[in-house]
């Protein structure tokens, strides 16, 4: 079976080992006679999914008994308010850090439920980076720091966690999820839509800490929204697929080695890739070198109709989904865990044929 060079920006490429074991099993789950997306979201079977689930998600973390691991659904931009709706009143004040189309989506979101203060903004250029520490201008008592730790759309991601005034981190990360090791001393609750990095769309992962769930402002609110509701038990159907291939998906991360393996292959690849860009300037980096995102690796050329012509002959070659986000145009290669070192390669290649032809 032919395979592309899938860079799609998302729903992305998944384990292709994954992909087996799901195939294997989706008519007759472990011998049950039947599939598991057929079961009871409360039976044995999808219990021990959701459960095991989560209990590889701490592992692969670090995460300790602080911490609550949830699935839900509406993607991140439900918990753009979900998340203000829970820990901001209209007299507290949170930092949003503004990097990008979904910080700015947050952004609108959280001034619904109280006061938002923005620390920064790269949006009067074009969102091409993100801030150093000595960049920021936090507030006093910010009740949470709200920052997108990588940019899907820009190609912009922080490489370490941004200072706050004391605060802690509420973080979107629904496109570098679990692609390195982070410092999760410093965050309250952390959100992600899976069909970046983790797994097929429809579930949204949510880590939230216990101890950050106490600054909960109110249990007045749609019953829905609640993070308390969801962590109490399982309140309505889960998106059982989805969580289902999300745990395949994590048990695929422990075998190859974690987040710290994770960490170097993307930084392989992305070396391999950036590399190619940069010996002239025949492709053009959209984004400050020091604020280069590792997931989704953006480009131009010297004209739209030639970066048409290189969609093109692209696919000709098997490399999938290079147009960039429709808001932004040229080239954006997103090159996610499960992207493999091989497809990083043909890409380069084919990079290097197309340059020797229209240079």
């Amino acid at each position: 079976m032919k395979r592309l060079h899938n860079f799609s920006a998302g729903p992305a490429v998944l384990p292709l080992p994954v992909l087996q074991k799901a195939e294997k099993e989706l008519v007759n789950y472990q011998g049950k006679g039947a599939s598991i997306i057929e079961m009871s979201h409360r039976g044995p079977e999808y219990t021990e999914i959701n459960e095991t689930a989560a209990k590889r998600l701490k592992r692969i973390t670090g995460a300790d008994d602080d911490w609550e691991i949830l699935f839900l659904q509406g993607g991140a931009s439900t918990q753009f308010m979900m998340v203000p709706q829970n820990f901001l009143s209209s007299d507290q004040t949170a930092d949003y850090i503004d990097t990008g189309s979904w910080s700015s989506k947050a952004i609108k979101e959280a001034k619904f439920f109280g006061n938002v203060h923005v620390p920064f903004s790269s949006k009067e250029s074009n969102y091409s980076f993100v801030p150093t520490d000595d960049q920021l201008q936090p507030s006093d008592n910010a009740v949470y720091t709200h920052f997108t730790s990588n940019n899907t759309i820009f190609g912009t991601q922080f490489r370490k966690e941004p200072a706050t005034n004391g605060s802690l981190l509420v973080c979107d990360a629904s496109s570098d999820f679990l692609s390195r090791p982070i410092d999760l001393d410093k965050y309250g609750l952390i959100y992600a839509g899976a069909q970046k990095n983790l797994g097929p769309s429809g579930v949204t992962v949510v880590m939230i800490r216990k101890s950050f769930l106490e600054n909960q402002v109110t249990d007045e609110m749609p019953t829905m929204l609640n993070y308390r509701t969801h962590i109490q038990k399982l309140f309505n159907t889960p998106p059982v697929f989805a969580v289902y291939m999300v745990n395949y998906v994590l048990e695929w991360i422990e075998e190859k080695g974690g987040l710290t393996y994770f960490e170097k292959y993307n930084e392989q690849k992305g070396g391999i890739l950036y590399d190619e860009i940069d010996k002239d300037d025949f492709y053009r980096g959209t984004v400050d070198k020091a604020s280069r995102s590792l997931m989704n690796v953006t480009f131009r050329l010297q004209s739209e109709d030639l970066e048409k012509r290189f969609l093109a002959e692209a696919a000709e070659h098997n490399l999938s989904a290079l147009k960039g986000h429709r808001s932004v145009g040229g080239i954006r290669a997103s090159i996610y865990n499960a992207c493999e070192l091989d497809s990083v390669k043909a890409l380069v290649s084919f990079m290097q044929q197309f340059r020797s032809k229209n240079g």
